[in-house]
């Protein structure tokens, strides 16, 4: 009893000290490779605003197609299907994984869209430079993008119905059209209420855009694997980008803090 105690009591320290070397934190790795690690920063914070904008426009778009509605008229039935399209869109890109649909536009879409033999909207030398160059970063915006659209419309939906019906009716009785009343009646309202889900997506945007690592874009996760795969250390590259991305939700969180203060309706604090 005491052997094996005695025995057992001598391994118990040596964990803890085998734990600390494995995460001895080399900065001397992260100093040789900050170049890229700077790289990374930009790429990933352009391809996260660039897409932030992108699928806000569309999320508007096509939160503003699925409130209306078309009940007379030659359009009815037309509306009615580009609605229903619009709310297939919406399910697909809400109901599967932003990783499948970013493999899906890089290794299916694209090369029907830009190919240097029959692509539909580029072919010829152009396409292959583009798609040597910059197939990836297109690739990886047009799927960001796609998917906040889709979350996004749903936000715009949600604050559009959000606002009372007699106010579109006030405001349809003194002469406002449909689009005036959504710009200057319902929309400015509904932006108060729409502001913290908006950031919570523009948040989720920005971490999300990781995963475009995967199809060779050079942002932050691609800097980290880089390392990893050249030193076989994680430690360093992983809490590296940690803290960057740490430091930039923090940010975004603060800036949305400020706009959601900026724009409350008077009397709320």
């Amino acid at each position: 009893m005491t052997s094996q105690h005695g025995f057992a009591f001598l391994f118990i320290p040596a964990a803890p000290i085998s734990l600390y070397k494995n995460m001895d934190f080399r900065w001397s790795i992260i100093q040789g490779y900050a170049p890229l690690f700077v790289q990374g920063f930009f790429m990933t914070l352009q391809v996260a605003v660039i897409s932030i904008i992108l699928g806000t426009i569309l999320g508007l778009f096509l939160g503003m197609l699925r409130v209306a509605d078309v009940t007379h008229g030659p359009w009815k039935w037309p509306f009615r299907l580009v609605k229903g399209l619009a709310s297939f869109y919406v399910a697909f890109f809400r109901g599967t994984p932003l990783f499948v649909q970013i493999l899906l536009i890089h290794f299916a879409v694209m090369p029907v869209l830009i190919h240097q033999d029959n692509g539909l909207l580029i072919s010829g030398e152009l396409a292959r430079t583009i798609k040597q160059n910059y197939g990836a970063y297109i690739s990886g915006v047009m799927a960001l993008s796609l998917n906040a659209g889709a979350y996004i419309s749903e936000i715009f939906r949600a604050g559009i119905q959000s606002i009372d019906r007699g106010q579109t009716y006030a405001a349809s009785s003194l002469g406002m059209g449909y689009r005036t009343t959504m710009r200057y009646v319902v929309l400015p309202q509904a932006f108060r209420r729409m502001l913290p889900p908006l950031g919570n997506e523009a948040i989720t945007l920005l971490k999300d855009s990781s995963l475009v690592s995967a199809i060779g874009l050079a942002e932050l996760a691609y800097a980290a694997r880089t390392v990893a795969g050249a030193y076989s250390r994680y430690w360093e590259p992983y809490i590296t980008i940690s803290v960057v991305y740490f430091a930039m939700t923090m940010c975004l969180a603060s800036l949305v803090s400020r706009l959601e203060r900026r724009y409350a309706a008077p009397g709320r604090h």
